[in-house]
């Protein structure tokens, strides 16, 4: 649910502006990181990281996110937030992004893939949450979907899917419970929903802070549904946290995604 065309630049807060000085944490060599609103680190890799402050609007504080280290398509990154306001509405999505966020900023993503063509999209993430006050968020992983191979910025998603690895503070998804699934070899609550689009999304039933699954497997599931027709593009994975409220960090020492 992260609609950046549809934000407009405002001035950098005194609390943005006051939150540089955490920015990069001890001892991590050569970081680039910003905390401007929707600011971009780029990566000597596929990835690039998006500090998406899409709903800041309903409350008032900050966040910034940092590049750790690039190795081929394995990524270290961090982000640290401090947000106040409606404890039902997201205020960011900080992440790391594969492909296609209204538009396209790296080469060699090996997006889009067509749903049909049963491509292999091997992922893992091993990361550390840290809740400095309690939190009401979570870690997850955003998908899109398009019918055309190559959206450009004007071409809205006709399908969002995520998939909520760790969450807390009682933060909810959009829509509605369907049902229980097993994907990947793991329980997943599955809600559905539309808000413009259609948005799947599969919640863990227990938290973790380490995963590694074949993505097709979840968009096969939404398929054998026939909620999701298999013609359609997957033209991005991005990775990140959605913070409701609250203050904490999030660090991921290992990130990837490989389409194969």
């Amino acid at each position: 649910m992260k609609r950046s065309v549809r934000l407009k630049w405002k001035a950098l807060t005194v609390s943005l502006l006051a939150a540089v000085a955490v920015l990069v944490p001890t001892g991590t060599a050569n970081a680039a990181g910003t905390c401007e609103a929707f600011g971009e680190v780029s990566t000597t890799s596929k990835y690039w990281i998006n500090n998406n402050l899409w709903g800041r609007d309903s409350g008032s504080g900050w966040q910034c996110v940092w590049d750790g280290y690039a190795s081929g398509s394995t990524l270290g990154w961090g982000t640290n937030w401090d947000w106040t306001g409606q404890s039902n509405s997201v205020k960011s999505y900080s992440s790391a992004v594969l492909g296609w966020h209204w538009g396209w900023k790296k080469q060699g993503t090996g997006l889009p893939v067509r749903i049909s063509d049963r491509r292999t999209i091997d992922t893992s993430w091993q990361y550390r949450v840290t809740q400095s006050t309690p939190n009401t968020m979570n870690v997850a992983y955003d998908l899109w979907l398009h019918t055309i191979a190559n959206p450009t910025w004007e071409h809205q998603p006709s399908d969002e899917v995520m998939i909520w690895t760790y969450r807390a503070g009682g933060a909810g998804p959009v829509g509605t419970r369907q049902a229980t699934v097993t994907v990947a070899g793991t329980n997943w609550d599955l809600y559905r929903g539309n808000i413009g689009w259609n948005v799947y999304s599969f919640v863990r039933t227990s938290n973790t802070q380490s995963v590694t699954f074949n993505v097709r497997d979840f968009l096969d599931n939404l398929v054998n549904r026939g909620w999701v027709s298999s013609s359609k593009y997957l033209t991005s994975v991005q990775a990140g946290t959605e913070v409701f409220t609250g203050s904490g960090r999030l660090d991921t020492d290992a990130y990837r995604v490989d389409v194969r």
